[in-house]
């Protein structure tokens, strides 16, 4: 599918794509794709894959057992020993030919994602263009990253120098809210590092995932290089446990993060975990209401609020309160909810039914705890997994949603009086991945931002993620870096060498 406009993108022609291009019931093992036959899984029936704008089916699928996992990490293994003793131009061309292709399929992949996340078409396209950007920088990076370096040392009559080695064979596990995008961030810099992968998508969004298989085949990616298996959490659990895995790395919640840290530690594997968020945004005396209110719906609203780094808790100092909940309140309510297909779109569906319920499940917390509701805090009566963006007001700390990430459009917050005050409340949580601070003195809110925990801080502005920026947090938010020479490292070990002069 390609148009020379993506705003007229439809479903039809996105449904069209998933008919002729996505490849179903396989897995991509060893260079090809290999038929997931009914037998070979452990389910009695096909995965749905369903649209989040209506909750209508659009296409089943059969997914992979553990069978699949023995098979696509001995094709990684057997890579690795080619694979991580190739140039740094040559996996810089693959880089760079993987961004090529995704760059001429753009509208394919950002009509999948539509179709199968339910975002938005503006979002999307900044998924698909972030996710080919990421991939440009590392092939970049990796070119630029010298073979030795010698280290300055106090001895005579030696050298020591230091190079890089890949860290082994890696199993990537990635979530459903960015596809393509956190599959980017992790495989990215395994490919420029010298590892082999086995990548497991989400399985709720498969169908641009999926394409990944296509893409590799089409730049001609050596055999058992990326191995693609669409699963379950039996088949992570069989990846994150394999022996000859040597890395985990793993985007998605606290609970199942724990798990695989529990899983990894068999075999003392090397391990990145990405997780939750409660990310709080400041909003200072000297702010501008009418910006501060679009930078608080941008970091909230986005995604429908389905990104670990949304700002979901809100603080406003007291002297502007009022004007600002005001013009909040209003900008709320006038934002459009509704199919992503439909460019007059803002706020898309929830992913699906479970993340529905799991949003209601909120709305209840908060009835029964008696919260103030400025706006929203309902299910919408429609098709499709809707909910109205929501606000609460003076939430106690106590509060679980004050605590607990919801991963759904859902804001709370509080007033302070003293800028201490807000970075104490930012700072009482045990997340710290992301913040943003709205203040007209730019040196005060960086005073701020070296006193608040949290892995990145935005000052003004909306949440831009650029590859070169070092992407994590501190506490439960996870262990490790993407992005920028730390996303790099992450899929290197440093070697030296010491030898005579």
């Amino acid at each position: 599918m390609k148009t020379t406009d993506t705003n007229a993108l439809t479903r039809e022609m996105a449904t069209q794509t998933v008919r002729d291009d996505v490849i179903l019931n396989a897995a991509y093992i060893d260079g090809a794709w290999v038929t997931i036959e009914a037998s070979d899984t452990d389910f009695d029936s096909e995965h749905a894959l369903y649209d989040p704008n209506s909750g209508e089916v659009i296409v089943t699928t059969r997914l992979c057992s553990e069978e699949h996992v023995e098979s696509a990490a001995n094709a990684a293994a057997t890579a690795y020993a080619s694979w991580s003793q190739t140039s740094v131009s040559e996996r810089a061309h693959y880089l760079k030919a993987i961004a090529d292709t995704m760059t001429e399929q753009f509208d394919t992949l950002v009509g999948l994602s539509v179709l199968n996340n339910g975002k938005p078409i503006e979002e999307a396209k900044i998924d698909v263009s972030d996710a080919i950007a990421c991939y440009r920088y590392y092939a970049q990076l990796i070119i630029k990253q010298e073979t030795w370096s010698e280290v300055e040392t106090n001895e005579t009559g030696i050298r020591l120098l230091k190079t890089y080695a890949p860290v082994g064979v890696c199993a990537l596990i990635v979530p459903w809210n960015f596809p393509m995008v956190t599959t980017a961030w992790k495989l990215a810099p395994a490919l420029a590092a010298g590892c082999t992968v086995v990548l497991k998508p989400s399985e709720v969004t498969l169908l641009p995932e999926l394409m990944l298989g296509n893409i590799l085949s089409a730049i001609n990616l050596p055999k058992g290089v990326v191995n693609l298996l669409p699963g379950a959490a039996a088949v992570g659990a069989g990846m994150t446990s394999h022996p000859l895995i040597d890395k985990v790395s793993f985007t998605g919640s606290n609970a199942v993060g724990e798990k695989v840290m529990s899983q990894a530690a068999k075999g003392i594997k090397d391990i990145s975990l990405e997780l939750g968020g409660k990310s709080a945004i400041i909003v200072c005396a000297d702010a501008d209401i009418e910006y501060a209110c679009d930078l608080i719906i941008g970091g909230i609203f986005t995604n429908a609020g389905q990104i670990c780094s949304a700002t979901s808790r809100l603080l406003v100092h007291q002297d502007i309160a009022d004007a600002l909940f005001k013009t909040l309140k209003t900008k709320i309510e006038a934002l459009s909810i509704g199919d992503g297909f439909d460019t007059d779109t803002q706020m898309g569906p929830l992913v699906s039914e479970q993340q529905l319920n799991q949003v209601k499940k909120y709305f209840d917390i908060a009835m029964t705890e008696n919260l103030e509701c400025l706006t929203g805090g309902k299910v919408l009566a429609r098709a499709g997994y809707f909910v109205t963006p929501t606000i609460y007001h003076n939430v106690p700390v106590t509060s679980q949603l004050w605590t607990e990430e919801v991963f759904g459009p859902v804001l709370v917050s509080k007033t302070f009086t003293e800028d201490l005050d807000a970075i104490h409340l930012a700072n009482d949580s045990k997340f710290a991945l992301a913040a943003t601070i709205v203040s007209a003195d730019e040196t005060a809110a960086l005073k701020m931002a070296l006193q608040i925990q949290a892995g990145h801080i935005w000052i003004n502005e909306q949440q831009i993620v650029l590859p070169q920026a070092g992407w994590g947090g501190f506490k439960q938010s996870g262990i490790g870096r993407e992005l920028g020479n730390d996303g790099l490292s992450a899929y290197q070990k440093s070697k030296h060498v010491l030898l005579t002069h």
